[in-house]
């Protein structure tokens, strides 16, 4: 083998060998949220992390205050949302992140929306996965959405949180 011949079999050794060290790209989704009237207000980007789905949140023109955000269990997002269904919870747990025996796993933490309106945040969702075929996959076969309340969730009051009405809905897909 000559010199040349060398260093290209050591190049495309070396090539190779840091494809197969590369993680696999992760797996995404992404959910463009509407208001009531078909106004979309935001989107979410969401990624399958190793320890859980983060999902990149940005909205415009919300009411301010604090107002509950959830995974809800089916992927529909018909005014005035009900069609999301309840709280993502594929192990049947009580309601709220404080609960003793646990969380749905579409329970998140309030989101808090300034004056303005606007609102940009990352939320980690360990309960959750990007991953078909597995239980607690918001890509299973009636999909999942993601839902803002009207009002503040209580983290105790089961099944709902006593967020109020649905004021934002976004399909994941």
């Amino acid at each position: 083998m000559t010199t040349s011949n060398h260093i290209i079999a050591a190049g495309l050794a070396a090539a190779l060998a840091l494809t197969s060290a590369l993680p696999a790209a992760a797996q995404t989704a992404s959910a463009p949220l509407k208001d009531a009237q078909g106004k979309e207000i935001g989107a979410a980007n969401l990624m399958q992390t190793p320890r859980g789905v983060l999902i990149n949140l940005s909205v415009k023109g919300l009411p301010p205050g604090e107002h509950a955000f959830h995974v809800h269990a089916v992927g529909k997002c018909e005014p005035p949302f009900t069609s999301a269904g309840g709280h993502f919870n594929p192990d049947q747990k009580k309601h709220g992140l404080m609960s003793a025996d646990g969380a749905h796993a579409g329970d998140m933490p309030n989101l808090h929306i300034p004056q303005s309106g606007d609102l940009a945040v990352e939320v980690l969702n360990a309960a959750v996965t990007l991953e078909k075929g597995k239980p607690n996959s918001l890509l299973d076969a009636d999909g999942s959405a993601l839902v803002i309340h009207a009002d503040t969730d209580d983290y105790k009051t089961d099944p709902t949180g006593d967020a109020g009405g649905r004021i934002a809905c976004g399909v994941v897909q």
